[in-house]
C-alpha cells in the first residue's frame, strides 16, 4: 500500500513515505502528476501562486506559481518571504515540571565532582589557548595514549587534546573574545573531566594569565597550565606536559561511579543531515525523551538558532515568562542582522543534502527540528557556551553547524548528547558521549555501525512515546558507562570547534 501522511488538518500537502511514480493513484481522488521522491511533499488541493503552503499546520513557504493537485512541492515551485507570526508569549507555559503518577525516579551511574556537578565520563583534557599550541597539545596526548600508561587506569576514559583554529589574530575584548573565554572555561570546568592541562604558546591574544584571573583559577593538582615559550620549545613542552599528565592519572583513577538521580543529566539536543522523516520520527521521539528527562528534574538544551527560525513562535508560547520569550526573539533578530551583514540569508539552510531528503525551506526544517524540544515549558535562554544554571527545558544560542553548536552546548555543561540524522551524519564529541538516532530504517541498516537507535520503525506503527522511552533508557545506559557507536568508532577528538564570530586580523 502506498504510504502517505497528512500531518495536520490544515495542511494542503501530504508527505510521501515511499517514492510515488507519475500516474500513481495516491488516494481515490488524487493522482501523482509526476514522480514524488520518498520523504518529499505532494499537493492535495490547488494552491494558487502566492498562497501559503502548510505542513504541521504551519506555514513553510509560499507557492511560487500555481500548483495543481498531485504535484511535487519543492524548491522549484516554493518561495519564501517574511510574514507576521503570533508569538503568544508565555500563553502555553505549564506548571512546575514533575513526575507523572506512577512514573518512578530514574538513576544512572555517574561521577560526583567537587562543586556538586556530575560527570558521565572520566577524561583528562588538554586545552590549547591558540592554534599555535595545537600540535604540542596533540603530541602530549599522543605520547600518553601510546605509552601504555592508561592500561593501569581502566576507569579513565582517555587523554584528549582539544585544539582549535583561533586564539590570536582576534580582538582582545568584546563579543569574540568573551565567546572563546566562555567556551574554554566551560570545558575547563566540565564535569566529564577529572583534570585539565592548558597549553599556550605565550604571545597569543588569548593569554592564560588573563583567563585564570577572569575565572578565579590557579594551578593545582587537577588544573595545570604551561606555555611553550616559557617551557623551552616543542620537545621540552611535550616532555613537561606528559610529566604533568602522568601525575594526574592516579587522581583521575580515584574517581568512581556511583548511583546518581537522572536530574543530574544535562542533555544536548542536536540534529543534522536531516531529511523529510526527521520531523516525523526521530525528532519528536527525542522530544518525548527530553520531556521525560525534564519530568525527572533534568535539563534538555535545544540550540541551533538559525534552525528554529520559522518555529520560534511555537517556543515563545511555551516560555515561562515574557522575559524568556523576548530573549528568544531578540536572538532571531540578531541572526537576521548577522546573516545580512555577511551577505547571507536565513534560508541558506536546508543544505543540499537536506533538500535531497525532502526539506524545501528553513521554515520546514525548523518546524521539524524544534520537535526535539518536546512540549515542556521553556525555562531559560542562554548565550553560546554560557553555563546552564537552570533545570528543565532551555535554549542556547548557537549556529546550526553541528560541531560548533555542540561545542557550545558542552561548554554550557551538557554531559550527554543525542543527535538525530536522516542522511547519515558522522559525528561524536568528547568528552560528552553522543547517541545517534536514525530517522529511517534504510539509513539505520546502511550505517548500523554509526547509529545507536532506529526511529524509522515509527513509520511502521511504533508509538512516539514508546520510542521516546527507548531513547531515555539508552541515555541512562550510556551515561552510566555503556559506549555509544560514535565512541566505539573513536569520534570526538576533532569535533571541538568554538564559534569564530568576528574578524580574523
Amino acid at each position: 500500500m502506498l504510504r502517505t501522511l497528512r500531518l495536520h488538518a490544515a495542511d494542503n500537502l501530504l508527505v510521501a513515505l515511499d517514492t510515488v511514480s507519475a500516474g500513481t493513484a495516491i488516494t481515490d481522488a488524487l493522482v501523482a502528476r509526476e514522480r514524488i521522491p520518498k520523504g518529499h511533499k505532494v499537493s492535495v488541493e490547488p494552491i494558487v501562486a502566492g498562497a501559503a503552503i502548510r505542513k504541521f499546520g504551519q506555514v513553510i513557504g509560499f507557492a511560487g506559481s500555481d500548483i495543481a493537485p498531485g504535484s511535487w512541492i519543492h524548491e522549484h515551485n516554493v518561495v519564501l518571504h517574511d510574514f507576521e507570526r503570533d508569538y503568544g508569549f508565555a500563553t502555553e507555559a505549564g506548571p512546575a515540571d514533575a513526575l507523572r503518577q506512577g512514573e518512578a525516579p530514574a538513576f544512572f551511574q555517574g561521577f560526583r565532582r567537587p562543586g556538586g556537578r556530575t560527570g558521565t565520563r572520566n577524561y583528562i583534557g588538554i586545552l590549547t589557548t591558540v592554534n599555535c599550541a595545537a600540535t604540542v597539545g596533540d603530541f602530549i596526548a599522543d605520547e600518553v595514549n601510546r605509552s601504555g600508561l592508561l592500561a593501569d587506569y581502566p576507569t579513565i576514559d582517555g587523554v584528549v587534546a582539544f585544539t582549535h583554529a583561533t586564539g590570536c589574530g582576534m580582538g582582545s575584548k568584546g563579543e569574540e573574545f568573551d565567546l572563546l573565554a566562555r567556551t574554554q572555561w566551560g570545558y575547563a570546568s566540565h564535569p566529564n573531566f577529572a583534570a585539565i592541562l592548558m597549553v599556550g604558546l605565550g604571545c597569543e591574544v588569548f593569554q592564560i594569565a588573563r583567563f585564570k584571573s577572569q575565572y578565579g583559577l590557579s594551578d593545582d593538582t587537577h588544573f595545570q597550565t604551561m606555555t611553550i615559550q616559557e617551557t623551552g620549545g616543542t620537545r621540552r613542552s611535550v616532555v613537561a606536559g606528559v610529566k604533568r599528565i602522568r601525575a594526574m592519572l592516579p587522581l583521575a583513577a580515584a574517581c568512581k561511579r556511583e548511583p546518581v538521580p537522572a536530574s543530574e543529566l544535562v542533555l544536548a539536543l542536536q540534529c543534522g543531515g536531516s531529511d523529510g522523516y526527521s520531523g516525523l520520527t526521530a525528532n519528536p521521539a527525542l522530544g518525548a525523551a527530553a520531556d521525560q528527562l525534564v519530568r525527572q528534574g533534568g535539563t534538555a538544551i535545544l540550540s541551533e538558532t538559525p534552525e528554529i527560525y520559522g518555529a520560534e513562535h511555537l517556543l515563545t508560547r511555551r516560555a515561562e515568562s515574557l522575559e524568556v520569550g523576548h530573549k528568544l526573539v531578540a536572538l532571531i533578530d540578531w541572526w537576521k542582522e548577522y546573516a545580512a551583514r555577511n551577505g547571507g540569508e536565513m534560508n541558506n539552510n536546508p543544505s543540499p543534502g537536506n533538500k535531497a531528503g525532502g526539506l524545501t525551506t528553513i521554515l520546514e526544517k525548523s518546524l521539524g527540528a524544534a520537535a526535539k524540544g518536546g512540549t515542556s515549558t521553556l525555562r531559560g535562554v542562554y548565550r553560546y557556551g554560557e553555563l546552564i544554571d537552570r533545570r528543565g527545558f532551555v535554549f542556547m544560542d548557537t549556529p546550526g553547524y553541528d560541531p560548533v553548536s555542540a561545542t557550545g552546548q558542552i561548554a554550557g555543561g551538557a554531559n550527554i548528547l543525542c543527535f538525530t540524522t536522516g542522511r547519515g551524519s558522522a559525528y561524536g564529541c568528547k568528552p560528552t558521549p553522543s547517541i545517534k538516532l536514525a530517522t529511517n530504517t534504510e539509513l539505520f541498516r546502511r550505517m548500523e555501525e554509526d547509529m545507536d537507535i532506529n526511529c524509522g520503525d515509527i513509520l511502521d506503527g511504533v508509538r512516539i512515546e514508546q520510542k521516546g522511552e527507548e531513547i531515555f533508557r539508552l541515555i541512562l545506559a550510556i551515561a552510566s558507562g555503556e559506549r555509544s557507536k560514535s565512541e566505539l568508532l573513536g569520534y570526538g577528538r576533532r569535533e571541538f570547534v568554538p564559534w569564530q564570530i568576528g574578524a580574523t586580523m
